[in-house]
Parts: structure tokens; C-alpha cells; sequence
């Protein structure tokens, strides 16, 4: 396995098993020479976001990487106050004019409950999604996204969405890592064709001084999030890792020449709880 090796989504799109993550990315140099280094370090999967307001920057570093384009796979989201067919439909077009590109590869809905929908009525967000959903189905089927999905979205969300779409989600990136596996969200992902995709895997960097994990690291000659970013590899995830700091761009990515046994994977889940775990996509107040 390497960076350039894939998952297939379930209509046939290939996808980089590690994706180089944005958020927290400051717009202007600290994006565009983080998101250049990822790309020279043989990243080719970069993720970002319209409320990171960074699409602009990543889009010139990728357009300086001199890369051809059908060599990358980006994904961006859709972010709260779009929430509507039109809305969305706009929002795509504004991403994809930041970027720079034709087509995104990967559009996710951010998140399924936003406050400002579920102030107007508490069950407002079922229809909102529906019609938003009914955006990127268009979205996909016109090719200005090769592949659809959603972020944040919990079982009772999937299901409501369910009850209406056409085309069903081919990913759910989540907050994923030993603090918190999400054990029946994944395996319900995972039973209906979705891939699980892992925002924050080093667990917003709370998990980096449990013994556990330094154990890990002594054991095989690899820092902590290098240990961290494996545990989702051997989920079966799609970790994405973020850093704006070369060295550790180049060192996230050196994670395919060591696994861990069956044994260590459960040790790490043990590790349940013991720091941060997932945000209420029902409570968020934005």
C-alpha cells in the first residue's frame, strides 16, 4: 500500500487511502505552501472546505504543482447557510470558480442539522437535506462531482435521507480515531456502501502522550500520529491528516511500511473516551 493506491467508492470512483487535510489552514501562504508541500511529499488527495475559506489558495497550489488534474482527487463541502437546491447549486459554483477546476471528485454535505435550520422548526432539517440532496444528485449527474457524500451525519440522518434520495451517499467523514471509533456508525457506513472517511485522526492532537500509543511508537520506530493515522488504515478508514509544517506533511504520509497486528488495533480501541469524542451534530450552534 501507498499514496497512490485507492479505495473504490461504490459507483466505481477511485480514491487515495489517505486524503490531505485543510481545516485550520489559514487562507493565503499557510494553505497554498502547506497543500504544495503535501503534493511533492506524493499526497493526491486533498480535502478542504467552503467554511475553511482556504479553496482559493488550495486551488493556486494546485494549479502550481504543475499536477494533471485527473491525477487528483479533491473534495470539498458544502457549509450551513446553503442548505437548499438553489443555495447549494451556487455554493458548488463558487467552490469549484475558488479552486479553479471544472469538477470536484468529492462534494460532502458538512453537516446535517445546522442551527440556523433547526431554529425555524426542529424537524426542518429532513426537508432541508432532501432538497439538498436533490442539488448534488444534479451535481453528480451533470459531472461537476464525480462522487457524492455527506460529514457529521449520524445513523437517524442517514436514514431520513434514505427515505428520499436517488442516489445514495458513497461517503461519511466523521471525527474517527481511538478516542472515538463510532463502532455502529461505521459498521452502518460501512453495510450501506459507504466509505468512512476520518477527519481528526490524531484526535486533535489529545491522544499524542498515552502511554498506549507511546508503546506503539517505541515498538516500531514511528512517531505517534504515524501510529494514529496506521489505527485507521487498519479500520479501514480514510485518515486525513493535517499539518502545516513540511517535515510533518512528509512524515504522515511514511505509514506503509509497518502494520499493526489484530492485537494493537483492539488495544487502541480500548482507548474509547479518553479524550475528545464527536461533536452532536443535532447541538451545534452554527
Amino acid at each position: 500500500m501507498s499514496l497512490t493506491d485507492t479505495y473504490t467508492l461504490n459507483n466505481g470512483v477511485k480514491i487515495p487511502v489517505i486524503g490531505f487535510g485543510t481545516w485550520q489552514s489559514a487562507d493565503g501562504d499557510v494553505a497554498y505552501q502547506a497543500v504544495k508541500w503535501a503534493l511533492e511529499a506524493g499526497y493526491r488527495h486533498i480535502d478542504t472546505a467552503a467554511i475553511y475559506g482556504n479553496e482559493q489558495s488550495v486551488g493556486r497550489a494546485i494549479k502550481d504543482s504543475g499536477i494533471a488534474r485527473e491525477d487528483l482527487f479533491i473534495t470539498t463541502k458544502l457549509w450551513n447557510d446553503s442548505h437548499s437546491y438553489d443555495a447549494t447549486n451556487k455554493a458548488l459554483e463558487t467552490s469549484l470558480n475558488k479552486l479553479g477546476i471544472d469538477y470536484v471528485d468529492l462534494y460532502l454535505i458538512h453537516w446535517p442539522n445546522p442551527h440556523d435550520v433547526r431554529q425555524k422548526d426542529e424537524e426542518a432539517w429532513q426537508a432541508a437535506n432532501a432538497d439538498t440532496w436533490r442539488a448534488f444528485e444534479a451535481a453528480y449527474q451533470a459531472g461537476k462531482a464525480k462522487a457524492i457524500g455527506v460529514s457529521n451525519f449520524q445513523i437517524h440522518h442517514l436514514e431520513a435521507l434514505a427515505k428520499t434520495q436517488k442516489i445514495a451517499p458513497m461517503v461519511n467523514q466523521n471525527f474517527l480515531n481511538p478516542s472515538d471509533g463510532q463502532a455502529e456508525l461505521v459498521a452502518y457506513n460501512t453495510a450501506h456502501g459507504m466509505l468512512n472517511e476520518a477527519y481528526s485522526p490524531l484526535g486533535t492532537g489529545k491522544l499524542i502522550n498515552l502511554p498506549q500509543v507511546n508503546a506503539l511508537s517505541e515498538k516500531y520506530g514511528k512517531s505517534v500520529p504515524q501510529i494514529l493515522i496506521r489505527w485507521s488504515l487498519e479500520k479501514g478508514f480514510l485518515p486525513l491528516p493535517k499539518s502545516t509544517h513540511k517535515e510533518f506533511i512528509e512524515a504522515n504520509a511514511n505509514v506503509f511500511d509497518f502494520s499493526l497486528t489484530t492485537e494493537e488495533v483492539d488495544q487502541l480501541d480500548k482507548l474509547s473516551g479518553v479524550n475528545d469524542v464527536h461533536t452532536d451534530a443535532d447541538k451545534i450552534q452554527f
